[in-house]
């Protein structure tokens, strides 16, 4: 079964499914190491398989969030809106290193150029802020799905996009107003949202939108919230 290739994925997704992922507990200790395609298998994720992944919220000056689509040829949730960029730390030296989450947010400047087309130096690490992490699972199809540590980090910067075709779709920058019009069509059905994007919004951006010049306020570097 580790073997088996979704027939929608195009080559460049077809390589990333062997990239090695951080195998971590409940509590967020790494405990080993696995591929992507088996860290997204539905058997192995019933089976207790969690890895450590990202979101980035990436807002500009004017507080507006983007939020891209994810290209039809993602593993999982293919053509649904999601976070400004999603990921995950890889097992190596660098994204591992755990003081100030400094691995995880290597890999978030690695991902924002690689999704994006950001170049590094328009988000130091410094700029690509630690605020809590949040625990999650969700079924994409029978087959496919998520389970994550998921460390949940913001950036508030204006930025230069030339996003990658075969990560991203399309990418909206929105106020708060504009991403509960797209929660709403979503519970319509009249729209595709991860899971996770729902997540985000509710339990922490409409909470955070006002205090963006202070959002470190919110900081919950400790705690894993329960999803």
């Amino acid at each position: 079964m580790s073997e088996v290739i979704p027939e929608w994925i195009d080559g460049h997704q077809k390589h990333r499914l062997n990239e090695m992922l951080i195998v971590v507990d409940e509590n967020d200790n790494v405990i080993g190491a696995d591929t992507k395609r088996n860290c997204h298998l539905n058997e192995n994720i019933e089976k207790g398989l969690l890895h450590r992944s990202f979101s980035v919220m990436l807002f500009n000056t004017e507080n507006k969030v983007l939020i891209q689509e994810r290209a039809d040829t993602k593993l999982t949730f293919p053509g649904f809106f999601g976070e400004s960029c999603g990921g995950h730390p890889l097992y190596n030296t660098l994204e591992l290193e755990e003081q100030d989450a400094i691995g995880v947010r290597r890999a978030a400047q690695r991902r924002l150029q690689a999704e994006l087309g950001i170049p590094p130096e328009q988000v130091p690490l410094e700029d690509i802020l630690f605020i809590t992490i949040y625990h999650h699972k969700a079924q994409s199809n029978r087959m496919w799905g998520e389970y994550e540590i998921c460390y949940l980090l913001l950036v508030r910067k204006d930025v230069s996009l030339s996003p990658n075709p075969s990560e991203t779709k399309n990418f909206y920058y929105m106020t708060k107003e504009e991403l509960q019009e797209l929660l709403e069509k979503e519970a319509r059905g009249e729209a595709k949202v991860t899971p996770w994007l729902r997540t985000i919004s509710e339990m922490f951006l409409y909470k955070w939108w006002p205090y963006l010049d202070d959002v470190t306020r919110f900081a919950e570097r400790h705690k894993i919230h329960r999803v």
